[in-house]
């Protein structure tokens, strides 16, 4: 099969024809990363284009400085020679070098492909030797160490650039000042000779996608992919030079790169960068310092978000309990009705004077006008819980295919528990619907990928030949246009008997009931005769946890105890060995099981595991989705153990 089909390349320096439509923001005029760059540095020179706080103090860049730094950072990449064909990786936490760098490697005509900040030298090799990496740039001296263990590996390797903390003399290390240096040996019309070389069907960007399964895919995005799907989530989304948001989710993932890179340039908002232990703790902080107007979370900052409130709520008696579950069965009435586009219930306004303002301020959310959750699935506990407090999350659908969107909910166009409407200018559809309309969601318009680089295969089976990208997942779509996720093709558990079983909703619906006490839960039953499921406890976390370290405790968290009535049980082990333990999860999978629509999705077994699915266990991908196979094979026996005898 060739590399090229009639919508997809799997060539890097391949070129696809933009799909141009005849009216609305599909009719957009098609145009280049650095275009739209410069196109706000002559509309906003002097705004705050991102700030950092470093020593205590925040430290601001102008878009006009950011340009600069960008310029002089794409001519030092040049300085090594680097080709179309050769690319330029990146690793670390969010950080104004890292947006630098990232472009500047885009100026420069090389391929740009990060790599998440969790990965192993392995992980690393793969990215790096795969993308032909001539300059990557680290962090620190914990990133620059994996890259120092398999540089001999890396023939064309150049250049490491580490950006703080101590840099170590050895060879072809440069801190960040010094490789800056290095862009001085090279004319400024060599640089412009490439930016002008640059046309809106060339590849921008690659994203490794954190697959669950195999190598990573290498995702390749043009300059329209990216740049029409910015424009067009800016205006959907109603962005403007006044808005604020914080970096912290991983910028190797799409929708961090969206949102914080690209879409920020395209409606000219400022970006905050969190600190890089922002999951562990500190982003709360963050959040009350720059209060911003934007947030976008993964499920699992919202959970955690979620959790700690309830924690503190606790504590709250008497009068002042009382008065905020009414405030919060009023939030929730609220979010409901407006969802309808109906009347409210009566209170709304005292609810959110004694209520709801102060919890925002508490967040930092005192100026919130726009929060999402994206990357995972979000259960309706949560979202519940936030709209009981007027903060309504929107979730957003679509993959790093889809240059980050599909679909998304909006404040006048929303259902809760729904991924929302299609964005405008793209397509959606059902494709080989079942009698209740579910089948494979697909997309289609300028947002779709090139294609994976140097895979034909996986391009071919993904693109069709009208130019529908297959998602893999299952949903349908109602009567007013909004789409449902419920279930995804290569996770169906197919039975002994023979029937397809989604186990994400059958998670969803255990989490319902026994949340408060487990931290993440798997369904397993692959040809077996009944379903069983893996279970880990919520457990405390480790502070200063190193990033490869495990980063729980094994003391369970303060009430997990009460609420199972056995406030002795502190450890995951005492646990474990608990009747009560038990006893609270069988009840709550029955009660699941009691909403089940056949025998056959019923969870009749279950293990409790002692370590909870983390990134650093590699259980989980770096945003945060279930890597199944690996689950499986880690507890084998475990699951073997459920079934003995039974089968």
């Amino acid at each position: 099969m060739e590399d090229k089909g009639k919508f997809w390349t799997t060539n890097p320096v391949g070129e696809l024809p933009v799909q141009v439509g005849k009216e609305g923001p599909a009719a957009h005029p098609p145009t280049t990363v650095m275009s739209i760059f410069k196109k706000r540095v002559e509309s906003t020179p002097d705004k705050t284009a991102f700030a950092v706080k470093r020593d205590g103090q925040w430290k601001e860049w102008s878009w006009k400085k950011y340009y600069d730094d960008v310029m002089k950072c794409a001519k030092a990449i040049i300085s090594f020679g680097i080709g179309s064909t050769e690319g330029v990786n990146i690793i670390g936490f969010n950080s104004p070098e890292w947006f630098i760098a990232d472009l500047a490697a885009i100026a420069a005509g090389a391929i740009i492909a990060p790599i998440y900040s969790t990965n192993q030298p392995e992980a690393c090799l793969y990215i790096a030797e795969h993308s032909s990496g001539v300059v990557a740039f680290v962090e620190n001296e914990q990133q620059l160490g994996k890259f120092l263990k398999i540089r001999d590996k890396l023939p064309k390797l150049k250049a490491l650039v580490q950006w703080s903390g101590k840099v170590p003399e050895e060879k072809g290390v440069y801190s960040w000042d010094a490789f800056l240096e290095l862009g001085k040996s090279i004319e400024d019309a060599e640089l412009q000779k490439r930016i002008e070389s640059h046309t809106p069907s060339k590849c921008a960007t690659i994203i490794y996608t954190s697959g669950t399964t195999g190598p990573p895919k290498a995702v390749m995005l043009s300059h329209d992919n990216i740049t029409w799907t910015a424009n067009v989530v800016a205006s959907f989304l109603k962005l403007t030079v006044e808005d604020i948001t914080i970096s912290y989710l991983p910028l190797s993932h799409i929708a961090a790169q969206m949102i914080d890179i690209h879409s920020s340039m395209a409606a000219g908002y400022s970006v905050y960068f969190a600190q890089p232990d922002a999951l562990k703790g500190s982003l709360g902080q963050t959040l009350k310092e720059v209060r911003p107007t934007i947030f976008l979370g993964v499920p699992r900052v919202w959970e955690k978000m979620q959790e700690k409130m309830l924690e503190i709520g606790k504590s709250v008696t008497g009068m002042k309990r009382s008065i905020a579950d009414w405030a919060k069965d009023v939030g929730l009435k609220t979010g409901y009705a407006n969802s309808k586009k109906e009347g409210g219930p009566w209170g709304f306004f005292i609810a959110n004077q004694l209520v709801f303002k102060n919890v925002k301020v508490a967040l930092g959310f005192d100026r919130l006008r726009l929060a999402a959750s994206a990357a995972a699935p979000i259960s309706r506990e949560t979202l519940e819980y936030f709209f009981s407090l007027n903060i309504p999350v929107y979730e957003i659908y679509g993959m790093s295919e889809s240059t980050g969107p599909q679909t998304m909910g909006v404040p006048d166009a929303f259902k809760i528990a729904s991924c929302g409407r299609t964005f405008p200018g793209a397509e959606t559809k059902i494709d080989k619907p079942d009698k209740e309309g579910h089948g494979e969601i697909c997309f289609r318009g300028r947002h779709i990928f090139m294609g994976y680089m140097r895979d034909t295969k996986a391009t071919a089976e993904t693109i069709d030949d009208e130019g529908w990208l297959h998602s893999g997942d299952i949903g349908m779509v109602d009567k007013d246009g909004f789409l449902y996720i419920t279930g995804r093709i290569k996770e169906l558990i197919i039975t002994a008997g023979g029937e397809n079983i989604p186990p994400v909703l059958i998670e969803d619906e255990i989490k319902k009931e026994i949340g408060k006490v487990i931290s993440n839960i798997m369904v397993v039953g692959d040809r077996k005769k009944f379903l069983s499921a893996i279970v880990t406890l919520r457990t405390k976390p480790i502070a200063d946890a190193k990033p490869t370290e495990y980063p729980f405790t094994e003391e369970l968290i303060d009430d997990i105890g009460k609420i199972v009535g056995d406030e002795s049980i502190k450890t995951v082990d005492e646990a474990i060995a608990s009747d009560k333990v038990q006893k609270f999860i069988t009840d709550g999978i029955n009660k699941a099981n009691s909403r089940a629509t056949s025998n056959a999705q019923k969870v009749q077994k279950f293990v409790i595991v002692k370590r909870d699915f983390t990134i650093e266990g590699g259980e989980l991908t770096p945003t945060m989705k279930l890597k199944r196979r690996i689950v499986v094979q880690q507890y084998q026996d475990n699951i073997e153990n459920m079934y003995k005898g039974d089968e």
